[in-house]
């Protein structure tokens, strides 16, 4: 499942609350599904006082480029066929 991040703030008042925290979600990026399943775990996580919170944005965690366990992965595909390319010489007859 695809993970993401939520930025949330309370609305204005004497102690005002904002972070982020991360959530699982199968819906796409911005779609209504994606935004209730992140309000769910934000009400999960914090209880009563986040229900006032509003959530601001939320973007797609970008996978780092390791791998966890530090292994190298290999590429076993043959190599693409490069055609060369037709020149075209205009002007002349």
């Amino acid at each position: 499942m695809p993970t993401y991040i939520a930025h949330y703030k309370s609305p204005n008042g004497a102690t005002q609350v904002s972070g982020v925290f991360e959530f699982e979600s199968t819906h796409r990026a911005g779609s209504k599904q994606n935004m209730h399943d992140a309000r769910m775990c934000m009400l999960q996580s914090y209880g009563n006082e986040a229900v006032a919170w509003q959530i601001d944005s939320i973007e797609a965690k970008k996978a780092d480029e390791a791998r966890a366990d530090h292994q190298m992965q290999l590429d076993f595909r043959e190599p693409a066929e490069h055609k060369p390319k037709k020149r075209i010489v205009r002007g002349f007859k």
